[in-house]
């Protein structure tokens, strides 16, 4: 077993375990886009990131892929973290603002404006599809193509495949195709209309070392509960 400790807590995991599945296990949530169970970690879609190490050596890596380490002491909801994620949530709004997953995902980081060129692509490379594919379904119809910005998914010289069985598994794990959100206007990444945004209390009470992680927030549970007593008694 590896001894490793995450937001203060000790814990023991079988080696092999990932820093997902340890944090997971203890109710720590992390968001995924690229991360199903049942397919390999890939780490494409970045918002899995933690932080390990202290001082000047800590660092981010995706908790998909980086496994635990003895001793190793891991954060997942410091302020460098949260920044980093909601940095991410802005580059998908640019790719895929229709994706009613990825608007439910920057709702919940109370990330409120997207500051890059809007590109309206439809899907982020997270390869969902292409794993689904190989792994679940035991066909490898579809693959990646190109390189850099020219990276792409689809079937080899855009030719038929003869191995795709039309079977839906690519549309079904897929971010971008899952859900739509339907607002009208298109010149505007951020819809809010299924707004579920972050307590007020990440924004008022910032922790160098870890912000608050609890879905549901306790802390705002008890204000609702107070508001529903005060309303009753008026």
């Amino acid at each position: 077993m590896i001894n490793l400790k995450i937001n203060g807590l000790t814990t023991s995991v079988e080696k092999g375990t990932s820093l997902l599945e340890a944090a997971r296990f203890l109710g720590f949530p992390i968001p995924t886009l690229c991360h199903m169970d049942g397919l390999k970690p890939y780490g494409a879609c970045r918002l899995c990131v933690v932080e390990i190490g202290e001082g000047s050596k800590a660092k981010l890596v995706t908790s998909c892929t980086y496994h635990a380490e003895e001793g190793l002491k891991v954060r997942t909801a410091t302020e460098r973290v949260v920044r980093a994620r909601r940095m991410i949530l802005e580059l998908l709004l640019a790719s895929t603002p229709q994706s009613k997953i990825i608007q439910d995902l920057a709702s919940e980081h109370h990330v409120m404006q997207q500051r890059f060129r809007q590109e309206h692509e439809d899907c982020i490379l997270c390869g969902l599809c292409v794993r689904m594919c190989k792994e679940q379904m035991a066909a490898g119809a579809i693959g990646f193509r190109g390189r850099g910005t020219e990276r792409s998914i689809g079937t080899p010289f855009d030719v038929k495949s003869e191995d795709c069985r039309l079977c839906g598994g690519c549309i079904y794990v897929c971010p971008a195709c899952q859900l739509r959100c339907t607002y009208n206007n298109p010149d505007q990444a951020i819809c809010g209309g299924c707004a579920n945004l972050a307590a007020p209390c990440i924004e008022e009470l910032k922790y160098n070392d870890l912000m608050c992680y609890m879905k549901p927030c306790v802390a705002c549970e008890i204000v609702e509960y107070e508001k529903e007593k005060q309303i009753k008694i008026k």
